[in-house]
């Protein structure tokens, strides 16, 4: 009865806000990205002193730890990595580093109006800046009947299947040491293996798909969740893809200082089909310059 008089008490304490017309919400979510795979794989450089690779795993961290403010109303919402200064000597790093960072889902805004069922974000590619104009992702949840608790409220389980993205490196998995001898014995009818040289985007790959699952909330009926996600009775509080996690950590229901939901307006107009495109077609001409030798210096410098 204490379960059930509590659900009621939230739910009543939600319509009650959210039949205002100027309301609005805040989440805090933490999003972290394992890094146990790479990690074994620097670790095994046996060139790499131990103050090189803490300072590595401290830049992984950086990249890998980051934490989100997502602001929304009853039909839009932005989602933003929360600013921080960096502490000193803890800049961005190498070219290489930063080139990474591009990859990990941070920085920019990303505006979701569920209404329209359209999205914009802008992002920075080595430099340059793109908008990205698309309508969103028309998820294929299943309801679970699993339940739990998050930050008090209680929350149910949504899973569903997606193509795993090509132009977000959290993605990525260092590929297998069988994969890399079985194209090593193919490719040894071309050339000498003694000549095979590899680089470090040659080590690692990408699944064709993720399985994602989704903790929501009913007690919060927005249909909104951090980055792209959305298409929920209810605010999600958690995402897990398998290697990211993304977790709220707080909520407040229209709080004092509300804030502009307004799409981003910077950047290049583009298509997300375009913007995969490109950036895919970049990153390959920047494997192939990097070959060989290169692509040895390129992984010092991420390295460094």
């Amino acid at each position: 009865m204490k379960k059930i008089a509590t659900s009621l008490l939230f739910v009543m304490t939600f319509l009650s806000s959210f039949a205002q017309k100027d309301f609005q919400g805040m989440a805090v979510y933490e999003s972290k990205t394992s890094t146990a795979d790479f990690k074994k794989r620097f670790e095994g450089n046996k060139e790499m002193t131990p103050e090189m690779q803490k300072m590595i795993e401290e830049r992984m961290k950086k990249m890998f730890e980051k934490t989100f403010i997502l602001n929304f109303d009853k039909q839009a919402s932005i989602y933003k990595e929360e600013e921080k200064l960096d502490a000193p000597g803890q800049g961005g790093g190498g070219g290489g580093m930063r080139m990474m960072s591009s990859f990990m889902g941070g920085g920019g805004t990303y505006y979701k109006n569920v209404k329209d069922k359209k999205y914009t974000v802008d992002k920075e590619f080595m430099g340059k800046e793109f908008l990205v104009k698309d309508s969103l992702v028309a998820y294929k949840w299943v309801m679970e009947s699993e339940t739990r608790q998050i930050g008090g409220y209680n929350c149910y389980k949504a899973t569903t299947v997606i193509p795993a993205s090509k132009t977000d490196f959290r993605n990525f998995r260092p590929r297998r040491e069988d994969d890399k001898k079985k194209e090593i014995n193919s490719d040894s009818t071309k050339t000498d293996n003694k000549e095979k040289k590899t680089n470090f985007m040659e080590d690692i790959e990408l699944p064709k798909e993720i399985t994602v699952t989704a903790w929501y909330t009913p007690e919060i009926p927005v249909n909104q969740g951090p980055e792209g996600y959305w298409g929920l009775p209810g605010l999600i509080l958690e995402v897990n893809d398998g290697k990211t996690i993304i977790l709220c950590s707080k909520v407040v229901l229209n709080p004092k200082d509300k804030a502009d939901i307004k799409a981003p307006t910077n950047g290049k107009e583009i298509s997300q089909k375009d913007y995969d495109e490109t950036i895919t077609k970049k990153m390959e001409e920047f494997r192939q310059m990097n070959q060989g030798k290169g692509g040895r210096n390129f992984e010092m410098r991420i390295n460094h």
